[in-house]
């Protein structure tokens, strides 16, 4: 009688990350060529910035999008992170923005927080990170939703998916 075994063991890299990362930025590109807000160079900034997060295990959740009265609205898109953890995910297409939101008095913004793995590393160590990024982010306190969010792609790679929602209205 013979037994097998097989272990099989991914790791997530930078081609991984830039993988998902494109798809963010197409999506950016999409609210960007249907309410404008956002320049191709911030689209670059925004890309690079979630390649060195989840290349390093350090992205939490990431939320792009208008902001009016405080409020996230539509078009805003919201990323969480995770590992597969040995499962698999979808690995949607981008796109589908909608094209009809009222986004008059709202201002495009972004809000990010960090995975676990970003607090068990030290402030100095966290503080050099931060200064390696295209810009750094201050603290702060994540906007409510003016709606719902709605689950609606997966990006994934290497054994880690971010989870796309998109704003919706009530």
């Amino acid at each position: 009688m013979s037994s097998y075994s097989y272990t099989d063991t991914i790791t997530f890299t930078v081609t991984h990350a830039r993988h998902i990362a494109a798809k963010i930025a197409t999506d950016l590109k999409r609210i960007q060529r249907l309410y404008g807000g956002i320049s191709d160079h911030e689209i670059a900034d925004y890309e690079a910035e979630a390649i060195d997060l989840m290349k390093a295990g350090y992205l939490g959740s990431v939320t792009y999008g208008f902001k009016r009265d405080g409020m996230w609205i539509e078009p805003t898109l919201h990323y969480s992170a995770r590992d597969l953890a040995g499962g698999g995910a979808d690995d949607n297409d981008p796109g589908r923005i909608g094209a009809n939101a009222n986004i008059a008095g709202a201002n495009f913004s972004s809000f990010l927080s960090y995975s676990s793995a970003w607090w068990q590393i030290t402030e100095t160590e966290r503080d050099a990170f931060k200064k390696s990024l295209p810009f750094y982010r201050s603290s702060g306190t994540e906007p409510p939703v003016n709606g719902y969010l709605n689950s609606d792609r997966t990006y994934s790679a290497g054994g880690r998916a971010l989870d796309r929602s998109s704003v919706r209205s009530f």
